[in-house]
């Protein structure tokens, strides 16, 4: 069972993180065992109308990491769409 550093997750989150911070928003990693990133946002990020989008830079983020095989959001901020969206442009 591999897990991935849960400190570069959070680093990689990068840019959000100040938009996080400015609306009191968290992203709270809640596993990471074989390279399959489960997190939520939380905080300010709850019930607000931007977070698919937050949740859509994490992930396109998270998902170049070599270590991530793919990331899930615990209580369905990415919609399906979306990250379809994601993977074409990424080639996965």
């Amino acid at each position: 069972m591999r897990m991935v550093d849960e400190q570069l997750i959070l680093a990689s989150v990068g840019p959000v993180q100040a938009i996080l911070d400015a609306h009191e928003g968290v992203v709270n990693v809640v596993d990471t065992t074989d390279g399959i990133i489960m997190i939520s946002l939380e905080g300010g990020c709850t019930g607000c109308s931007s977070t698919p989008m937050t949740a859509m830079q994490i992930y396109y983020s998270l998902m170049k990491l070599e270590d991530v095989n793919d990331v899930v959001f615990v209580n369905g901020e990415l919609p399906a769409y979306m990250r379809s969206f994601i993977d074409e442009k990424l080639g996965i």
